[in-house]
């Protein structure tokens, strides 16, 4: 008797508890399914965060995958919104009419962007306040201060008045043993601050530029590398430029199924000049700014040194290699001049920009011998001329050498 009580005890117990449990479950999220809530715990240890932290860090750390490096500073999503504490403003430039007319690039709106960092500087754009500059072919988005858009705005106005209207500009590159031609002609010239140590520029009129022109090429040290005309879109660039590559043995390889035992390993340098040119005018066209980028290269000798190639037939054999001593001379600089003016800007003595062959001179009648090993050097100048407009001729762009005979009593 004792027995069956006890065991219909136990049978009310148990079905006491079945029925707890599932009262208790129906109250208890289901951790298994798929749709887990965010307030369920989770094992030490493991990279999904959880959502007691700051929502912005979770929505990053979702958007990463298992197999992604997980990053070492703190990142987050941000507010979503931009901000603008300093008043900054969203802008939207139609910059079509300009890019639609250029056929020289293929990215014709970076011009537009570069000329815009060059004339507010890079900084403002990587600092506070937040700035936003990005160009398409049709459209420039520009978020900063309403200063700044100002400013964008003006030099957007000059792309866009001008409707990639094609400028003619003659850039002619001199060279001069001496610089000694400067004492004659200083009064024909107004000198312009450059801020490059050893670079001079100046100023001249038109038929004063003609003069020197005409007095210069008197000189017998005067060498005229290039005197092209350029037609050039409005903001564009062009590039002069004769550089040329040279071989030299850099290193040789030592091989055994080869005769004499080594392999010659050549490399190449350039050597030679280039002149990058990029106009701007005024939305008056009245005046000119310019970015000037000038670089020379020159190979004053190549050294010879000698290294050892031991094989088995010969032991002891040395070959040579070569060193190539360079010069080198950079220049960048950006000038703003009235456009009916010329400007002249005077490198300094430098390496000469067209590789020359040394002077020579007879010391023994029919022998000729080096007069001088040191490298070529010249006094380097180049000239700047706007012509107006393609199409577009006037009395003061015309001849050098006709103006100089024009104004010639004058001098």
């Amino acid at each position: 008797m004792l027995a069956k009580c006890s065991l219909v005890t136990a049978c009310i117990l148990l079905v006491g508890t079945l029925s707890l449990g599932q009262v208790l479950t129906t109250d208890l999220p289901n951790t298994n399914s798929s749709t887990t809530t965010a307030s369920a715990w989770r094992p030490a240890g493991e990279n999904t965060p959880r959502t007691d932290a700051p929502d912005t860090v979770a929505e990053v750390s979702r958007l990463t995958t298992d197999d992604s490096r997980q990053p070492i500073a703190r990142v987050t999503s941000g507010t979503g919104t931009l901000p603008n504490k300093y008043g900054q403003v969203w802008r939207e430039y139609d910059i079509s009419p300009y890019t639609l007319r250029v056929t020289s690039t293929k990215r014709p709106e970076q011009a537009i962007v570069d000329w815009i960092l060059q004339e507010t500087g890079y900084e403002v754009w990587h600092s506070e306040p937040l700035g936003i500059l990005s160009a398409t072919p049709r459209t420039l988005r520009v978020y900063h201060t309403p200063d700044m858009q100002e400013a964008v705005a003006e030099l957007v106005d000059r792309f866009v008045g001008s409707q990639a209207e094609t400028s003619t500009f003659s850039l002619r590159v001199v060279t001069l043993d001496s610089p000694d031609w400067r004492a004659r002609v200083r009064r024909l010239m107004q000198p312009v601050d450059v801020p490059t140590p050893g670079v001079s520029a100046w100023l001249l009129q038109k038929e004063d530029a003609a003069i020197l022109s005409a007095e210069l090429r008197r000189r017998t040290d005067y060498r005229e590398h290039h005197s092209p005309h350029f037609m050039i879109n409005n903001g564009q660039s062009t590039l002069v430029s004769t550089m040329r590559s040279r071989n030299y043995i850099a290193d040789v390889v030592p091989r055994g199924d080869v005769w004499p035992g080594y392999e010659s390993e050549t490399a190449q340098v350039d050597e030679g000049f280039s002149l990058e040119f990029s106009p701007l005018l005024s939305i008056d066209r009245q005046m000119i700014d310019a970015m000037i980028k000038c670089e020379i290269n020159q190979v004053e000798k190549m050294i010879p040194v000698s290294v050892d190639v031991p094989s088995v037939a010969a032991p002891r054999q040395r070959t040579q290699i070569q060193v190539p001593q360079m010069a080198h001379f950079r220049f960048e600089q950006r000038f703003r001049w009235p456009a009916d003016r010329v400007l002249l800007v005077g490198m300094g003595v430098v390496a000469v920009p067209v590789p020359v062959e040394p002077k020579l001179q007879e010391l023994i009648p029919g022998v000729p011998l080096p007069f001088s090993k040191s490298p070529a050097r010249a006094d380097l100048l180049v000239f700047v001329e706007s012509k107006g407009k393609t199409g577009q001729t006037s009395s003061a762009a015309g001849d050098p050498l006709r103006e100089a005979k024009t104004y010639r009593g004058r001098y």
